[in-house]
């Protein structure tokens, strides 16, 4: 057996440079890939800023063909739905991480995925709503707009 197959089943529990990460805001992106990680760090932990590439977004639905009426509108609202395509380079914010995170009481944290939220250049989350749960960090690490958006903060 060679060293390929032997270690394929392995998911990385941290986001590295190369990472598959999920997206869990309604930006259009779905997976994203990691491609650099802010403050010269080579991993990335939740509250952390990466820069990643779009791998997979949500198809693009032309609503303006199909209307006849306020054809302008429905148009606007069908660019409003994909803010993100494929080949896109974004900024993200690390919201999960799969690797365990020790916090300050002496308890450790860790999720089922890692995933991440879409920013622009100015820090604001490209989406305007969080479909997931995040770790209490990034509240701390000065990103309480994001956390307030958030349904649930572990």
């Amino acid at each position: 057996m060679d060293k390929t197959k032997k270690w394929s089943y392995l998911v990385r529990k941290e986001v590295l440079l190369k990472s598959l990460t999920q997206v869990i805001d309604n930006s259009g992106a779905l997976v994203v890939e990691c491609i650099n990680v802010f403050g010269g760090a080579r991993t990335a932990s939740i509250g952390d800023e990466i820069v990643c590439v779009v791998k997979k977004a949500r198809p693009i639905t032309d609503l303006g063909a199909s209307s006849s009426t306020g054809g302008s509108a429905s148009s606007a609202a069908a660019g409003a739905m994909t803010k993100l395509k494929k080949g896109d380079v974004a900024r993200a914010l690390v919201v999960r991480t799969r690797q365990p995170v020790r916090r300050l009481d002496g308890t450790f944290v860790a999720f089922d995925d890692n995933a991440v939220v879409m920013l622009n250049k100015q820090g604001q989350p490209v989406g305007n709503r969080v479909l997931g749960v995040i770790g209490s960090e990034c509240r701390q690490k000065r990103w309480a707009k994001i956390a307030s958006l958030a349904p649930k903060i572990v």
